[in-house]
Parts: C-alpha cells; sequence; structure tokens
C-alpha cells in the first residue's frame, strides 16, 4: 500500500493558479443528452488538451474501465473519484491514490459490518447485486422508505448517506463523498476553486456544488438538486441536457470555443511551457510576439481569433510532453527552446489573449516531422542550399500526417466562410488538403522564411506535391519583393495561381527605444577597442563559420587589430533532436578554438562566444555597447536583430555601424544605406567589415540616422489587419475568375 501511495504523490504536479478543470458526473450528465452533444463536447475537449477532466461518478473503478473501452464519446480522464467519492484513482495507470482514499475512508466500519447491520432491521433495503463497490454500500430504495429512522442507523454506524434519482441509497465513509474528494484532490493538486468547473444532474453531486467552484446543472437534472442548490452568479442552469449543457458552460467561460472567423495556423503557439509554467518569448519581436501584440484586446480582430498549434506529447504515457520551440527566420537568439522535461495534463492556462487550440502530436512524429522533414530536407531548398537536403521516407510520411492532422485541425475551429492565416514551411501541405475538406475557406500563407528560386525549389524530391497545394492558397505573403516573385514564378502556370502581397515585419520599436533607455548606461571605451557583434542562432544559413575565417583573414591582413579588436557571437543551439546544424557547430566550435589559440594574448582573446539564450534586456546591453552588428546570412527573412539594433543605438544616442548581408530580407529595405556585404565571397565579407571598423565617430552617427530614418514599417496591428484583408480579397477575386 506504502509503494501505491508513493506512485500516486509522484503524479502531483506544482501549483499553478490558472488551470482548467472540468469535474464531472456521467449518468445524466456527461453520458446525458443527445449523441451530436457528446460528440461536440469530445471534439471540444480534444481541441483543448489543457483542460484537466475528472470524473466524479457512483460507479465503481471497473464500470468506468468498462465504459471507457467501449464508448468512444467518453472523453479521456485524468482522475476519477469514483464509488460516490470514497475512492479516488489516478488515470495514467488507473491506480488508486492512498493517501488521499485513507483520509476519505476513515472511520469506514467495513462493508461487511454495514450490510449486516443494515439488512437485519430494514428489510426494504436491496443491495445493488453486481455493482462493484469499494469503501462503501449502495442500495436500491423507494423515496417512502427513506425515513429519519434509517438515516439514524446509518449515522450510529458512524457513517454518512446520499440519496439521489428517487431510488439510490449509498452508504458512505463519514468524511466521503463527491464534494469531499473533489475537495482533497483540488487541494493536493492545488487547484484553485476558481478555475474548477463541476457537473451534474443529482442528489449525490449535491456536494460539489458547496466547494464554491463554477458548476453548472445540466437540464435534465432531477428536481432536488436544483432546488438545493443555491442561486449564484458561479452556477450556471442552462435548458440544454447532458454533455450539450457542459459544453455550453465551457463556451461561456471562455475555456473552449467551436470555431471563428480567423483562425492563425503555426506548428507553435506564441508561447513556451519551461520549468512547469508558460512563458512568452523574452523578446517582443518575432512572428510569435508580433502575431500576439497584433490580435490583442483592442485589435479588430482579438475577439474573433484562434491560434492553432501542436502539442507534442510524451509517446509512453500519451500526456503532453512540452511545446515544441523550434525556429523561424523572423527570430532572434534570445527566444528559449522548450524544456524537455514536459508539460503536465492540465496545465495553467497560457498567458494570452488569444484562444488556444493545441493538436496533440505524438513526440515521435513530431521528430520525424519538424527535426527530420522540415529541417533536413525543406531547411537546405529555404536556405538556398540544395546540395544540404537530406531525404527520408519515413520523415516525409511525418510531414504528410501532420499536415493531415492539422489540416482537420483548422477545418473544426474554422467558420463557414471564415479566413485561415498559415504560416511558414512547415504546413506547405495544408493549402491541398484544407481546400478539399473546406472549400468555403479563405487560405492565404504568410512566409517568414525567404522563398527560393524556382530551379532550386524543383530540387526537392517532393516539389511537386508542394507545388500542387500551394496553388491552393488564395494568397500568399512575403517580406520581400524577391521572394514573391521567385513563388510567382513557379506558380506561373496554375490556373489560377494565388495573389501575393509584400509585407514587410518590422519590430516594436517603442518597445525597443524604451528598454534600451531604461539600461544602465556605459560610457563607451576610447582605448580603440572594437567591439563586433552577432545576434544569431546556430545556423548554416547564417554563415557563422564563415565569420571566423573572416576574423581571421582581417587579423592576418591587419596585425594592428590584434588585441583591439573582439568579435562576439551570441549564437544559441537549436531545439533539442535537430541535427542538422551538428556539422556547423562541430566546425564552428573547431574555428573559434583555433583562431583563439593563435591570436589571444595577454588577456585578450579575438572570439567572445557564447552558446546560449540571453535574456532580451540583455541582448539590448550587448546592442548598445557594439561598435559593428554584423550579418551575414547565406538566406534570411526579414532579420529582425539588425533593425533591434539600429533602434535601440538611435534610442540612446549612440552610433553604430551595420555590416548587412546582401541576401537578408532588410537588405531590400535598408538598401545602400547600410554597409551590404556579399556572404558568399570570403573576401567581401572581410571588406564589408574593414570598411566598417575604419568609419570614424561622425560617419557612424550619420549612418546610423539614415538606417533609423528608414524603419517605416506598420505597427502588428496594421500589419496584421493588411494581411487579413488581403487573403480576403483574394478568395473573392479567385471566385469571380472561376465564375
Amino acid at each position: 500500500m506504502a509503494e501505491r501511495a508513493s506512485h500516486a504523490d509522484a503524479g502531483v504536479q506544482p501549483a499553478h493558479t490558472n488551470v482548467k478543470v472540468l469535474v464531472t458526473d456521467l449518468d445524466g450528465t456527461l453520458l446525458g443528452g443527445e449523441e451530436d452533444g457528446r460528440r461536440r463536447l469530445r471534439r471540444a475537449l480534444e481541441r483543448h488538451p489543457e483542460i484537466t477532466v475528472v470524473f466524479a461518478t457512483g460507479r465503481g473503478l471497473s464500470s468506468v474501465q468498462a465504459l471507457l473501452h467501449r464508448d468512444q464519446l467518453v472523453p479521456p480522464p485524468r482522475w476519477i473519484v469514483a464509488d460516490v467519492g470514497a475512492s479516488v484513482v489516478d488515470a495514467t495507470d488507473m491506480s488508486h491514490v492512498d493517501v488521499l482514499e485513507a483520509q476519505l475512508r476513515a472511520g469506514w466500519p467495513g462493508h461487511d459490518r454495514v450490510r449486516a447491520a443494515l439488512a437485519r432491521r430494514f428489510p426494504q433495503l436491496a443491495y445493488q447485486d453486481g455493482v462493484a463497490q469499494e469503501g462503501r454500500c449502495s442500495y436500491y430504495l423507494p423515496p417512502r422508505h427513506l425515513t429519519e429512522h434509517l438515516t439514524a442507523a446509518v449515522e450510529d454506524l458512524g457513517c454518512s448517506w446520499t440519496y439521489s434519482d428517487g431510488r439510490y441509497f449509498d452508504v458512505l465513509p463519514p468524511q466521503a463523498g463527491k464534494g469531499p474528494a473533489v475537495r482533497q484532490l483540488a487541494r493536493k493538486l492545488q487547484w484553485p476553486t476558481t478555475r474548477i468547473l463541476v457537473a451534474g444532474d443529482s442528489l449525490n453531486d449535491l456536494s460539489m456544488f458547496g466547494l464554491g467552484t463554477h458548476g453548472v446543472i445540466v437540464g435534465n437534472a432531477e428536481p432536488g438538486l436544483s432546488a438545493r442548490v443555491p442561486t449564484t452568479d458561479r452556477v450556471y442552469r442552462p435548458e440544454l441536457h447532458g454533455a450539450a449543457a457542459i459544453l455550453s458552460a465551457l463556451e461561456r467561460l471562455g475555456w473552449v470555443r467551436d470555431s471563428a472567423p480567423v483562425v492563425i495556423g503555426y506548428h507553435r503557439p506564441p508561447l513556451h511551457w519551461t520549468r512547469g509554467e508558460w512563458h512568452r518569448p523574452m523578446s517582443p519581436n518575432g512572428i510569435l510576439p508580433t502575431l500576439t501584440s497584433a490580435l490583442a484586446d483592442g485589435s479588430p480582430h482579438a475577439s474573433a481569433a484562434i491560434w492553432a498549434s501542436a502539442l507534442v506529447q510524451d509517446d509512453r504515457a500519451g500526456v503532453p510532453a512540452g511545446i515544441p520551440a523550434g525556429e523561424s527566420a523572423g527570430e532572434s537568439a534570445r527566444v528559449p527552446t522548450g524544456d524537455p522535461s514536459g508539460m503536465p495534463t492540465g496545465a495553467p492556462e497560457p498567458p494570452t489573449h488569444l484562444p488556444m487550440a493545441f493538436l496533440p502530436v505524438p513526440a515521435r512524429r513530431w521528430a520525424g516531422y519538424f527535426h527530420g522533414a522540415c529541417k533536413e530536407t525543406l531547411w537546405p531548398a529555404l536556405m538556398s542550399q540544395p546540395h544540404l537536403i537530406r531525404h527520408t521516407a519515413s520523415q516525409w510520411a511525418d510531414y504528410e500526417a501532420f499536415n493531415e492532422d492539422f489540416a482537420r485541425h483548422l477545418s473544426t475551429h474554422a467558420e463557414r466562410g471564415g479566413t485561415v492565416w498559415l504560416h511558414d514551411y512547415n504546413l506547405w501541405l495544408v493549402p491541398g488538403i484544407l481546400r478539399s475538406q473546406r472549400p468555403d475557406l479563405h487560405i492565404g500563407l504568410f512566409h517568414h522564411t525567404p522563398f527560393p528560386h524556382p530551379d532550386i525549389f524543383r530540387r526537392l524530391p517532393v516539389a511537386e506535391q508542394l507545388r500542387s497545394s500551394l496553388a491552393q492558397l488564395d494568397w500568399a505573403g512575403f517580406h520581400t519583393a524577391s521572394s514573391a516573385r521567385h513563388f510567382e514564378d513557379l506558380l506561373a502556370d496554375a490556373s489560377h495561381p494565388p495573389r501575393t502581397g509584400v509585407h514587410p515585419l518590422g519590430i516594436d520599436r517603442q518597445a525597443v527605444a524604451t528598454l534600451a533607455r531604461s539600461r544602465p548606461f556605459r560610457p563607451a571605451c576610447d582605448d580603440g577597442t572594437l567591439l563586433v557583434l552577432s545576434v544569431e542562432r546556430l545556423d548554416y544559413a547564417k554563415a557563422p563559420v564563415q565569420k571566423i575565417r573572416a576574423i581571421t583573414t582581417l587579423l592576418e591582413a591587419r596585425p594592428e587589430l590584434r588585441g583591439r579588436l573582439r568579435f562576439r557571437l551570441i549564437c544559441p543551439p537549436p531545439e533539442p533532436g535537430i541535427h542538422a546544424y551538428d556539422t556547423t557547430r562541430a566546425e564552428l566550435e573547431d574555428a573559434i578554438g583555433t583562431l583563439n589559440a593563435r591570436f589571444a594574448a595577454r588577456g585578450w582573446s579575438p572570439i567572445d562566444y557564447h552558446p546560449c539564450s540571453l535574456p532580451f534586456p540583455e541582448v539590448v546591453d550587448h546592442y548598445l555597447a557594439a561598435d559593428v552588428f554584423w550579418v551575414t546570412s547565406l538566406a534570411d527573412g526579414m532579420n529582425l536583430t539588425a533593425q533591434e539594433y539600429i533602434v535601440a543605438k538611435a534610442a540612446t544616442g549612440r552610433s553604430g555601424a551595420l555590416v548587412l548581408s546582401r541576401e537578408a530580407g532588410a537588405a531590400e529595405h535598408f538598401g545602400a544605406a547600410a554597409l551590404l556585404t556579399d556572404p558568399h565571397s570570403p573576401q567581401d565579407l572581410v571588406d564589408a567589415l574593414s570598411q566598417a571598423l575604419d568609419m570614424t565617430p561622425a560617419q557612424r552617427e550619420a549612418h546610423t540616422a539614415g538606417l533609423a530614418a528608414l524603419l517605416t514599417t506598420p505597427s502588428p496591428a496594421a500589419w496584421a489587419r493588411s494581411i487579413i484583408a488581403g487573403i480576403q480579397r483574394a478568395r473573392g477575386l479567385h471566385q469571380e475568375a472561376s465564375g
């Protein structure tokens, strides 16, 4: 017994302030109402695995297990309160939580003693033979035989009782009952009562409605329950029966949502699960913070949008294992990765105004889909490195399966005639699948990565499959005109090619400027030292090894820079499980070690390497300290770090130099105002950096001011509005053209 109790305790999670818990009776409640209502509730709970489901039933455990096996409309519970509150079970392995049961069954005289004592004096009690019972005795009893004499005899035995539906009489331990059991479980798991919804239909559910939680009394409940539960705002009394009433209560609380006119489709959510808590991205910039702020309260689409994303599950236990972090070309290095320790079922509500709709994805499928197909097959093509494409049938099967499931997930959430706004190459097969399922939808996709030249795209082994799907889009958006042209050329022969739009993504300039001004002032050194900075995740597309080689060449050609020049590389590793960059990491670390060993002298090393994520305020400190910001991407989206550097410098009256790859999206917008460099030319990398280092203070001041004046991208809200409008307008034009 002690071993089982220890196991049950191991499943207890730390306190959370925003959990969502549905505690529901079975017969007449969860199992009640029309089949359509039960099906809709099951689908809603599948879409929201963050809601912890608890059964609170008069059934015994074996009866609940049989029900789960035969009835596909019953949602799987996380916990089971059985035997009218005398049993508490961890549904992950169906083990009894002995610590709680010992408290609930304290004072129980025993099954046989209770039966013997009552049988002699009350022959009208009909014992429920064939019903599995633990820690209780259950009888059939007509209402006329429910007397004070009977209840007093039960109390003399040191027991409590419940009577429901005009026929069920349950004798329980004095501390037991559905309400007491739920209270003990909530205390153990530290669930706030304000985040619990209880649902019931009979008087043996009455004790649950005295816990101070939200409640729903289903429309088909016995009159005695509704009469005895006080009328408060916390208790909802719809006319709907059974499961439909529960769903209505969940919607009323804002915990679930059936459909929305705008659905955001991205392979991951705008936050991540780490150390038992939800966390927002550390930076205010990038696709995730931008979309969150664009669709937050005050936006025209704030109350009309749902964010659909993946929720990776632990294959062994079938429970969520964490939110994938992944990478996006629009993100900078301070966005941390997900926690491999995992996210428990019943995790707290995400701290965002956007309703979340999670698609559970097995960890093995995620590995094949994201770590494999996305990063080893598609990413090299996007980065114009086709020689690095690695394609396997099994990984591509995972990509196909993920996209199929995601398309169904989106279809479930999108209302008729609604707008689906997809993001990035991770969902390239969704348009084709979704169009066949839901021809009524407006479907658009924004690429935060560069889009490759058609000749490179066609080197993908799955190019035609992808091309066929992309042709089903109504609209496709890009940061740059060159990416838009590549996409248009690829689909030029489609019968109704998607409309395209160029919408460069900017940063929250005010947030960066305010933060920069708040940082401690550190006067610039006048000892002739020069700091070159790069902030980027580990990726061969960022050309980190080429940077080290360029520094080596520069120090060889200009000995006067030895002891003065320091290159600081903030370069965190990718999500665990991604191996596409292993070679780059090994080459980078080897090159750094060789260079530092060759030139280091008297406390100085040319390379200051930080292979980790940093809080955004610290990143801003590095921006402010750097004389030169160095971007050498072989291919890139907008590259928001370049914008952040300029805003931080301009906001504090400091100057600097931006050396920017011609292949970065920002180069189309900054143009010759930046010091443009060709990352494919080793000598040009050296020459452009050398030119930046030789700029006078006056030249740097004019350089910074000129770049700051070019930062005119729209606010996140305006950016999002223009894209949603573009998707909707394009659908109308396509319908006119085909009509």
